[in-house]
């Protein structure tokens, strides 16, 4: 708090024969932590002092040295506590609200992975590779991609683990061989990431799509 602050300190005790006059060191403090300057001044007297313009001036206040030193220096530590009290707090809470954005922006993203680049310290966002991965695992016929996630593993390997719904109208082990292939393929041809392993497990079965008969129509002429 400012140190004019009516609140700062209890109120001044008074004597039984008559109001407070000039303390020395031989008076008990105003407040805790009240200091004896070296003349015999309370530092909070010369303080209340300074402030009570409506008072004649006090001359020991004003010709001692020790007393106008504590008065400037109290001076510069009020203006600094009142420009503290007047800063601008809507702004400080639209700071805050900044970086919590960023926080919940990087926390979609997933986190960063690092592309096969010796020479340049390139990052890809999780959540971008995942999504291009699950594309390529897609491009197989009977193969649709449920999740995809991927790990550091190692300096600059990444590692992919897939979870995978799959129709069973061929043998499974070739399809998800083929879905690891295309997953691979689309890691460094588009993405740039040296993927070490694809861990691939089905989770659910696709029903196969209907043949077409020779003689059926594709078309809507006559």
């Amino acid at each position: 708090m400012a140190l004019d602050d009516p609140h700062a300190r209890p109120g001044e005790p008074r004597r039984a024969d008559g109001p407070r006059t000039s303390p020395t060191a031989a008076d008990a403090p105003l407040f805790a932590g009240d200091e004896v300057l070296p003349c015999g001044r309370l530092l909070s007297r010369v303080w209340e002092q300074t402030q009570d313009a409506a008072s004649p001036a006090d001359p020991h206040t004003v010709s001692c040295p020790h007393c106008r030193e504590a008065a400037e220096g109290l001076a510069t530590v009020n203006a600094a506590t009142r420009a503290l009290r007047a800063q601008d707090h809507p702004g400080l809470h639209t700071l805050a609200d900044r970086v919590m954005n960023l926080v919940r922006a990087e926390t979609r993203l997933g986190r960063l992975l690092p592309l096969a680049d010796p020479d340049r310290d390139l990052r890809l966002a999780e959540s971008a590779a995942a999504k291009v991965l699950r594309q390529a695992a897609d491009t197989v016929p009977g193969a649709r991609a449920a999740t995809c996630r991927l790990t550091p593993a190692g300096r600059g390997d990444v590692r992919v683990t897939m979870t995978l719904a799959a129709a069973l109208d061929r043998p499974l082990p070739d399809r998800v061989h083929q879905v690891r292939q295309s997953v691979l393929h689309s890691a460094v041809r588009d993405l740039g990431l040296a993927v070490t392993a694809v861990d691939i497990t089905v989770v659910d079965v696709l029903q196969p799509p209907p043949p077409v008969s020779p003689g059926r129509p594709t078309g809507g002429g006559t």
